[in-house]
């Protein structure tokens, strides 16, 4: 048995429409005690992301970072505040270590990822 997510064809994987953003700002969830707000800039327009960060990363650790985001998911609420897409992150099966995908250079905000 596969330690893995179920196998998906490469039809449904290419929906998935992902690109580099700018962090602009990230402050803690005024409801939540493991969620923080990330404005972020996907080049032609900004979002908020609302993501479980908090305890693994100091706000002003991410800002100014280009991360991965996944911008083609449906918005949805979360705790009362409305998260725009999702970021990648490394998460280890316990939870402990959390790092957020990240570009190993400049790549402009909005640029495509595949």
């Amino acid at each position: 048995m596969s330690e893995f997510a179920e196998t998906i064809d490469f039809e449904t994987f290419s929906k998935l429409d992902m690109r580099v953003a700018r962090v602009l700002e990230v402050n803690d969830h005024p409801n939540a005690d493991k969620l923080m707000l990330l404005k972020i800039d996907l080049g032609t327009e900004q979002r908020q992301l609302v993501a479980g960060l908090k305890g693994h990363y100091q706000p002003g650790e991410l800002i100014g970072k280009d991360i991965i985001v996944v911008v083609n998911l449906a918005p949805r609420k979360m705790r009362g505040e409305l998260s725009q897409g999702m970021l990648l992150a490394a998460v280890t099966d316990d939870q402990a270590i959390v790092r957020v995908l990240t570009t190993a250079g400049d790549v402009p905000a909005g640029s495509r990822v595949s």
